[in-house]
């Protein structure tokens, strides 16, 4: 019996739990990730939920609508046994709020996304939500980046709206500041998902012990730093056309560099607990003050079976030391 079978976490201000590893499924959607295979991407789903990863992550802006569907289509003989976190704010459909970027959908058509919030819109995409992922609830609703055009008092009030009709069951924002949170003085939100990582650990001095004091969930995104703590992405590497992650800067020579060498110190550790480097950083993560549930995506059953294996073991105390000496030692330029 592993982590997620014995440990379900509560999210605050509701009746949801979720697992301990809660499946990402931004890549399956296609977009920004150079391409994706639908089948693939629900034999994942599939063997999550097979390896007690019963939280499931999705956004409709991944591949325009493509990654919820993908969801619904894998999960619609077994509904009452996962959790769907989704949200909305980012429209490719509705030129309104804040200017994003330009990008081109799975069919390579030209689009402007733009990130708005406003209450009769985010009517509109839970609806749109709920029908691509073939359901009737929502277990968590989130605000998926804040914009300058709403104020924060219409997104709560739309939110209170959905969760007493019961189209969703909690409520939740991403990639969020102390201030939005604290605007909820009525209780409504109960998570805030944020990117977090060994490479990107900027939460830690004050969000992180806001959240904690507040009662307030933090999901954590991007923990393998797209693929880069992995191990398997070595200096050199070519990345497919539509493929983001070549313009970012963790991926620089020096950055590379001195990051494959800091996994590689890692590899005791690794041998250790008979694990890859990929799931002794998703252990790290899990384990971190604060962290309720970390995001881990897999583009096939393969990748997803082999990060479900991090819940079968738990680093000690003497391991997360030298993890985080040799993280306070690693200077990157970012």
């Amino acid at each position: 019996m592993n982590v997620a079978e014995q440990k379900r976490i509560l999210i605050p201000n509701s009746d949801v739990e979720i697992s301990p590893i809660t499946y990402g499924a931004f890549a399956i959607g296609g977009w920004f990730w150079g391409g994706a295979s639908k089948s693939d991407g629900i034999e994942a789903i599939e063997t999550a939920i097979d390896q007690g990863i019963t939280s499931i992550d999705t956004a409709p802006i991944y591949g325009m609508g493509r990654s919820e569907a993908i969801v619904g289509e894998a999960i619609r003989h077994q509904r009452g046994n996962v959790q769907i976190l989704t949200k909305f704010g980012m429209r490719w459909d509705l030129e309104k709020g804040d200017f994003f970027i330009d990008s081109q959908d799975n069919d390579g058509n030209p689009v402007k996304i733009y990130k708005y919030n406003g209450k009769e819109s985010i009517i509109e995409e839970c609806e749109a939500s709920l029908k691509r992922l073939n359901t009737d609830y929502i277990d968590l609703y989130q605000m998926h980046w804040p914009e300058s055009v709403t104020p924060i008092d219409e997104v709560l009030e739309a939110l209170s709206e959905l969760k007493k009709s019961g189209k969703i069951r909690a409520a939740g924002l991403c990639n969020s500041n102390i201030e939005l949170l604290q605007a909820d003085s009525d209780g409504i939100l109960s998570t805030n998902q944020v990117a977090y990582s060994m490479l990107n650990r900027n939460i830690e001095n004050e969000l992180v012990p806001y959240c904690v004091e507040a009662e307030i969930g933090i999901l954590s995104h991007t923990i393998l730093h797209k693929g880069l703590l992995t191990g398997k992405i070595r200096p050199g590497h070519q990345f497919g056309e539509g493929d983001h992650r070549a313009k970012n800067p963790m991926f620089k020579p020096d950055n590379h560099q001195k990051i494959v060498t800091f996994l590689d110190s890692l590899n005791p550790i690794a041998r250790k607990w008979d694990c890859t480097l990929s799931q002794l950083v998703i252990n790290w993560t899990m384990q971190q003050p604060g962290i309720t549930s970390v995001l881990v995506g897999a583009r096939d059953k393969q990748q997803m079976k082999d990060n479900a294996q991090a819940l079968n073991f738990m680093l000690d105390e003497a391991d997360l030391l030298i993890i985080n000496s040799l993280l306070n030692d690693l200077i990157l330029e970012v």
